[in-house]
Formats: C-alpha cells, sequence, structure tokens
C-alpha cells in the first residue's frame, strides 16, 4: 500500500510542479512517469524507452529527455554520470545511498553506509542547506578481484 501512496504522492507532485511552471500535462510525460515509478533500481534512456515501446507507447527521444529533465528539476528523477557507463537516472526520494562502481566490469552496487548518513545529516555548511548527497566510490569489485589474482597466479 506505501507503494501505491508513493506513485500518488509522485503523481501529485510533477502535477503540481507542471502547474507552477505553467506547461501542459500530456499523456506522454505521464506515460514516462509510470514507467520511471516501476523502475526498480536505475535506469537509462535506452531501458526507459524499451519499456515504452513493450507498451506500445511510442515517444521521441527528444521527448524522453526533455521530460526526465522536467523531473529533475521538479526532483523526482536523479541523473547519475557513472565513469565508464552510459548516463544512469533514478527514482529521487530513495533513502539516501552510496554507489559503488567496479572499474574493471562496469558493476555498479547501492548501499547504505548510517554511519556516513548520520555524519552528512549533522553536516552544517555557512552559507548553503544541502538537500541531497551523492557519493562514488570506484573500485574493483569481489568477482573480478578473484579473476585477476587467478590471471596473476597463471
Amino acid at each position: 500500500m506505501s507503494d501505491l501512496l508513493n506513485r500518488d504522492a509522485y503523481v501529485k507532485r510533477f502535477e503540481q510542479f507542471l502547474d507552477v511552471k505553467k506547461m501542459r500535462k500530456t499523456p506522454e510525460r505521464f506515460a514516462i512517469l509510470r514507467c520511471i515509478l516501476a523502475f526498480q533500481s536505475h535506469f537509462t534512456i535506452e531501458q526507459l524507452a524499451q519499456s515504452l515501446e513493450l507498451q506500445t507507447y511510442h515517444v521521441s527521444r527528444a521527448t524522453l529527455y526533455n521530460t526526465l529533465q522536467l523531473m529533475i528539476e521538479a526532483r523526482l528523477v536523479r541523473r547519475h554520470v557513472f565513469e565508464g557507463l552510459p548516463v544512469q537516472y533514478e527514482k529521487a526520494g530513495n533513502t539516501p545511498h552510496s554507489h559503488l562502481i567496479c572499474t574493471h566490469c562496469g558493476k555498479l552496487k547501492e548501499v547504505r553506509d548510517n554511519d556516513f548518513i548520520a555524519f552528512m545529516n549533522a553536516r552544517k555548511f555557512t552559507a548553503f542547506t544541502a538537500d541531497f548527497y551523492m557519493l562514488y566510490v570506484y573500485g574493483t569489485c569481489n568477482t573480478c578481484a578473484r579473476k585477476l589474482k587467478k590471471q596473476k597466479t597463471k
């Protein structure tokens, strides 16, 4: 039930944002929002386009990019640029988390570090109010580390 309330909150927030910006509430924009809300983790523009096509809902790439930009401005979606990977997006409002990115295979993992969250929540910045933060940690995943170790022993 909370997922449904969360979906309703996203829709309501997007409607309010469009009202404030005096923009039209088009069916395409809300179809894109519904697809985004169905994703459980990060997604690319390609995955979003495929998801819409599977629902036999065709929108142009320009509409996708423009709508995503609106949703970023509305703070409904976040854009991530991970080194070596295509641009990724995710729903905003997820619990605070960091991203671990393997520099060998590109595997992406989200981790929640309560100590780091507490540290960031306690931080005060001069003449600045933080809304959210992103932390990217680059390294080697266990799978790649094992493969590299095997290669070295040969």
